[in-house]
This record gives structure tokens, sequence and C-alpha cells, in this order.
């Protein structure tokens, strides 16, 4: 029997570039604020990474849920990376993992030996992060799905929220950018082997090191940069924060291959809805086009997107470097309102 299937071939677009469109969810969620109990610390008001409920003055409950189709053919790999994006959006609210469950949809012609592939390397990736995998729900489909709802803990006092950036702040970013471009491309033929090898080796790379790394420098806000790209997050930080977010262009990093996609025209599905929510508050100052492509593309499993002081900044950047970490200072937090992109 074939045990692997072409799990590409059974959707439309994979990973987060499959996110509804931010622009529509926001108009979906107007007005829907339920009442919430004084210890929903984080719900729809505003919404964040996660909610977040307090149990005590020590204890608070993480929640989050993330699910899409696949992007990649391997369902080891699709199924690494489904769990590393909804284990990551724990770590960027500075918790925790503790234990998950999946989320499956799966056409019955799938052999069950592409299936069980998914779950183990998700259910691997989950130990990974110091959580388990204790269950969860499948159902027929006939498009495949994949991830994962986690519960994670953290310290009331120690919550990291994407609404608290300050003027003055340092802006940062934990994983380089294009991973919607890079595989875009290789499924067009004009990126090989060793692209996609970096831009998924990315993917299935928990955020955790990288929290573990920001946790004692008490970052101001942090996000993690998903379907709705650089540019739509850092407007939902500039936003909720009630900031001004200044990007240098010529500093954002890119995954290889990406800007090579983006100079021959790769675009994913994801890439319009980003402007479209993002467009009227992000200024380009004629950035060049393929750089704006790699800030509305769709990230999976992408990098922290933290804000802190500057005069903090020397030495977390000395720090991540001690610890072989990724890190990448792209801009600064200034008074004012939108997101600015400049040389």
């Amino acid at each position: 029997m074939e045990t692997t299937a072409r799990l590409t071939g059974l959707e439309a677009g994979g990973g987060c570039a499959a996110k509804y469109s931010a622009a529509r969810l926001q108009e979906l969620l107007a007005g829907f604020l339920p009442s919430a109990p004084e210890n929903l610390l984080v719900g729809l008001a505003p919404a964040d990474d996660a909610a977040v409920y307090k149990l005590d003055d020590e204890r608070a409950l993480i929640f989050t849920t993330d699910f899409f189709p696949p992007m990649v053919d391997d369902p080891s790999l699709f199924g690494a990376v489904a769990a590393a994006n909804a284990l990551n959006d724990v770590f960027a609210m500075g918790g925790r993992p503790l234990v998950a469950l999946s989320i499956a949809a799966f056409p019955e012609e799938l052999p069950v030996e592409t299936v069980r592939a998914i779950f183990d390397a998700a259910a691997a990736k989950v130990e990974e992060a110091g959580a388990v995998l204790a269950g969860g729900h499948t159902i027929r489909d006939s498009e495949a799905k994949y991830g994962l709802a986690v519960v994670g803990t953290v310290h009331p006092e120690a919550l990291w929220r994407k609404s608290s950036a300050r003027p003055g702040d340092h802006v940062f970013l934990t994983k380089p950018l294009g991973t919607g471009l890079v595989l875009a491309a290789a499924g067009r033929g004009l990126l090989g082997r060793a692209e996609v090898a970096e831009a998924t080796r990315r993917m299935t790379e928990l955020n955790d090191r990288a929290a573990d790394a920001l946790r004692g420098f008490e970052p101001s806000a942090v996000t993690d940069v998903t379907g709705f790209g650089l540019f739509g997050h850092a407007h939902e930080m500039a936003e909720r924060s009630g900031v001004r977010i200044e990007l240098a262009w010529d500093s954002l990093p890119e995954l290889p291959g990406a800007l090579t996609a983006a100079a021959h025209g790769v675009r994913t599905g994801g890439d319009s809805r980003n402007r479209d929510f993002a467009g009227h508050a992000v200024e380009l100052n004629d950035t060049p086009e393929d750089v704006v492509a790699l800030g509305y593309d769709p990230q999976t499993a992408g990098g922290l997107l933290a804000t802190l002081p500057a005069e903090k900044a020397a030495v977390l950047r000395a720090h991540f470097a001690a610890e072989g970490l990724f890190l990448t200072r792209i801009g600064r937090v200034m008074e004012g309102s939108g997101v600015a992109v400049s040389a």
C-alpha cells in the first residue's frame, strides 16, 4: 500500500495562508463582546494570540487553537509544522504549554499510515514543547486539515500582550520571513530543495527558546508573526498599543529565496487579504515591491515580534547570540499611529 499521499493536492491553500481574512474577521466580530468575568484576563476586548483566564494570584491558563490545510506533502513535516504553529501561540503570551488536543479532518481515502505519520509527528513536537498530546477529535472531510487546541500556564503578572508597546522601544524579530513565498515558488519550480529545507526547518522550530531568552528582559509587547504577515501583525500591535511602529525595510530578514520568489511575481492568496487588512495603515515610502511582498507574506509558525526599551537592546542581542538564537532589530516604536516602512 502507498504510505504517502499528495497532501497539497487536496486543497487550495495551505498553512497560515489559509487564514480567514483579518478584515472580514474584524467585521464578523464587530459588536460581539459577550460579558466577561473579571478573571478573563484576555478575551476579545482586545483579542490577542490566545485567551487567558486567571485561576489565582499565581496561576493563569492560556487557551488557544490553530489548524490549517497542508502546505507540504510530507505528512510528518505537516504534522510537526501544524503542531509548532499552534504551540507557538502559548509562547507568544509568555507561557508554557501544558496539554494539547488534536483537531483533525481527513479524507477517508488517505492511507492510515499517512494520517498516523501526521499524528506521530505532532505528538513528538508537543513532547518537545514540554506538554502532552492527550487526545482530540477527528472527522471526515474532503480536504485534509490538522492542528491543535492547546492549554498552557503563565503567571498573571508575567503575561505578554501585543497591546503594550511603548514609544522608545526597539522592535525585534526572532525568525526570518518568507515561508509562503518560498513554498509557493518551489511549487512552481523556481526554487529548489535547499530553500525549501531551510523554510521548513524554521516552520518546525518552536519559539520556546526565543521566549525563554526574552523572558528575563521583560519585553513591553510580544506577538508571533503568522498568517497576517509582518505588516499585518505590526499593524495590530501599533493599533492596540496606540503607537506608531517604524520598520526599516533594509533590515527585514529573509529566508533564502524569498525575495527571489517575490521578484518573480510569486504571491500567495494571503498576500492580497493582508494588504486589504493593513494597507490603509502601512506607509511604504518607496519600499521596493519585492520587500513589500515579503512584509505581507503570510507566515506559518513564524517568529516572535517583540518590543522592549532601547537600553536593553544591546544586552538582548548579546544574550541571543550567546544562546545561538536568531534575532534581528527591524525598527522602533514612536508616538503616533500606524506602521511606517522606510530605508
